[in-house]
């Protein structure tokens, strides 16, 4: 008997050389028949998977989306090879798969930081539009109905976000939204300049919650959020804004979803009108943290591979431990993710809050039990003495309380004072 199909919706972030990890995520999902992609919304390299998923899928199916996934990723690497920035065997050694160590890639830096792309590439000569032209049948992906796509860039005079989708997604589409400013000159769509889409959406999320059924989304995150350690080199703070820049957007989209969920799981919003979307995360922590943004740029295969196999490997471990509850509830916790500061505590809401809530009261009637039998006196009840401080010493022993009758009063106050004073001076009298 087949099993029943779960409808999702999969949000791809951008990140240059690490969409491969994307492509190795994207090759494990197709091969769960379960999981229907009702629409895909990318950003940058995101966006050229969403693209080559759709492309695929119309001319062959799950199969057919696969190998459209590979030919693409082998044709950026086979394009590189003219590219003066490769690692030698010595850089691999001492920095892995970053760049940092490689002449090449800190001249070519200095440079996009010295002069504009209008200066060093006047002709605007980008190998990644000839591939895109080259593998794309735009009319196949047009009249493919079955999955959205939505395609993510920055309007550089409005600095807002524009979402393409359906027949409006083209190559120059997609290239706007992997244009990065400092290396390409602003991709031109109807007369119009963009830039890359992760400045204002990485990935966005709204287009799936307006215009898709399915409340779930399969968030497919390169770039880290948090990191441990502070940045001091030159090379490691540009890494680190890199990180916070190209997170910045999906922060926020987290946030409004988190809020809207709490609102409705207070019954402030109505089920009719909104939607509770269930996120889950598909990221690789350890892995992907070691590579800073030198290696974005990296278009050497056994990267890719060496991507894609992490990739494979986290989405594999996703099905294995959370599809059951895929369309049931998020498995994703979005304020202990995305929106936890300094000096933040996290809160619930929803079954998740009431489940909480039973947790602390079952714990403090515990702990109150224990104490009365310690004969420790409960927050209800006055103590006896007051503690003595252990601050001093090594190793403080617990303090026996004093008998009742050993207790001193308190002194009266100066207002309980007076009428004990007249009560003297009458019996004296």
């Amino acid at each position: 008997m087949a099993k029943p199909t779960k409808k999702v919706n999969l949000a791809l972030q951008g990140g240059g050389a690490h969409g491969a990890y994307t492509w190795g995520v994207l090759d494990r999902l197709l091969e769960i028949e379960e999981l229907e992609i009702e629409g895909i919304s990318g950003t940058s390299a995101g966006a050229m998977n969403a693209a080559m998923l759709v492309n695929g899928y119309a001319a062959g199916g799950r199969e057919g989306a696969k190998q459209c996934l590979e030919n693409f990723w082998r044709r950026i690497s086979e394009a590189a090879a003219f590219s003066p920035l490769h690692q030698t065997r010595l850089e691999r050694m001492f920095t892995g798969w970053n760049l940092d160590s490689s002449p090449i890639y800190h001249w070519m830096d200095f440079l996009s930081r010295t002069f504009s792309p209008y200066e060093l590439n006047p002709l605007n000569i980008n190998p990644m539009h000839a591939i895109l032209e080259e593998m794309l049948d735009l009319d196949a992906v047009h009249a493919h109905g079955k999955i959205k796509l939505f395609i993510t860039a920055t309007h550089v005079a409005s600095g807002q976000a524009r979402v393409f989708s359906g027949k409006e997604v083209t190559a120059d589409v997609l290239m706007a939204s992997a244009t990065l400013p400092f290396i390409y000159q602003a991709a031109v769509v109807d007369g119009e300049q963009y830039w890359d889409g992760g400045y204002m959406g990485n990935p966005a999320i709204w287009p799936l919650i307006y215009n898709c059924e399915s409340e779930d989304v399969i968030l497919v995150q390169i770039n880290p959020v948090t990191d441990t350690a502070a940045p001091t080199t030159a090379s490691e703070i540009i890494n680190r804004l890199n990180e916070i820049t190209f997170n910045s957007s999906l922060i926020a989209e987290m946030r409004a979803i988190d809020f809207v969920a709490r609102l409705l799981a207070d019954g402030k919003l109505s089920p009719k009108e909104y939607k509770s979307m269930r996120m889950h995360l598909i990221y690789s922590p350890k892995q992907m943290h070691n590579l800073n943004a030198s290696s974005k740029m990296n278009a050497n295969w056994d990267f890719f591979q060496y991507l894609k196999a992490i990739g494979r490997a986290d989405a594999d471990r996703f099905v294995q431990e959370n599809w059951k509850d895929v369309g049931k509830v998020s498995t994703l916790n979005i304020q202990e993710k995305f929106l936890l500061g300094p000096g933040e505590k996290q809160e619930y809401y929803g079954d998740l809050a009431e489940v909480i809530k039973k947790v602390a009261q079952a714990e403090e009637i515990a702990d109150k039990a224990v104490k009365k039998a310690e004969g420790i006196p409960t927050p209800t009840q006055k103590p006896m003495v007051q503690p003595v401080s252990t601050a001093k010493q090594g190793n403080p022993k617990p303090v026996s309380p004093k008998p009742a009758a050993a207790v001193k009063k308190p002194a009266p106050s100066k207002k309980q004072a007076e009428p004990n004073k007249k009560k003297q001076v009458q019996k004296r009298k």
